[in-house]
């Protein structure tokens, strides 16, 4: 588990394709490492990597073929940056929101507006994630804890504080930029379990007929 607060931006140092799979080597900027072992779960830009190497340069982590496909990492090329969190623990500070490292799908940055000295980002996530975004409520793009301000169907929009976009990879993307997204996991779970007894069943979904029941809508 992770908080959404990125700890340090590292680099891409190496890519290494091997077969349908990859071997990331990434260089772990001002990360402090020293309480980090072989087989700790670091996320990088949101996804959740088990470090098979490291020393004092960076660390190495394994990714699969579906990973590549269903998140930015396997759009990543040398010297690109990269967010980086460790492992949530139970004495660290839970300063955004609990956030699993599994990405749930990739959006595009559809406007990027400077608003005072924030930057506002409107993000179309992938419809199929429409229905668990909120509007106050929390996602993670590229590892970063945000609270979503305003919802137009697939679209959200976010506002990003200086702070953010200086200790993050936030401050580099742009319109048209792909970022990984992870939608609170409160959400899937509430759906799932009201599926009740459904959810055994294949092509079991949430209806209308479901929410009424449960008194969601009239």
């Amino acid at each position: 588990m992770f908080t959404g607060i990125i700890q340090s931006v590292g680099k891409i140092a190496a890519f290494e394709a091997r077969g349908d799979d990859a071997r990331m080597r990434i260089a772990y900027g001002k990360l402090d490492m020293s309480d980090v072992n072989t087989g700790d779960s670091i996320a990088v830009s949101g996804v959740c990597l088990t470090v098979v190497e490291h020393s004092a340069a960076g660390f190495a982590a394994d990714t699969s073929g579906e990973t590549l496909s269903r998140t930015t990492l396997g759009r990543l090329h040398n010297g690109d940056a990269v967010n980086l969190e460790k492992a949530l623990t139970l004495s660290t500070p839970l300063g955004g929101h609990l956030v699993s490292g599994h990405v749930d799908g990739v959006g595009v940055v559809v406007n990027r507006r400077e608003v005072a000295r924030s930057v506002q980002f409107r993000i179309k996530a992938p419809e199929a994630l429409a229905k668990y975004i909120a509007d106050k409520g929390s996602v993670c793009v590229d590892g970063v804890s945000l609270t979503v301000n305003v919802i137009h169907g697939a679209e959200f929009e976010v506002n990003i504080v200086p702070h953010t976009l200086t200790e993050t990879t936030l401050g580099l993307i742009k319109a048209g930029s792909e970022v990984n997204i992870e939608v609170d996991l409160v959400a899937r779970y509430l759906e799932r379990l009201m599926l009740g007894e459904r959810a055994a069943q294949r092509g079991s979904e949430i209806t209308r007929e479901l929410l009424v029941q449960h008194g969601f809508i009239k």
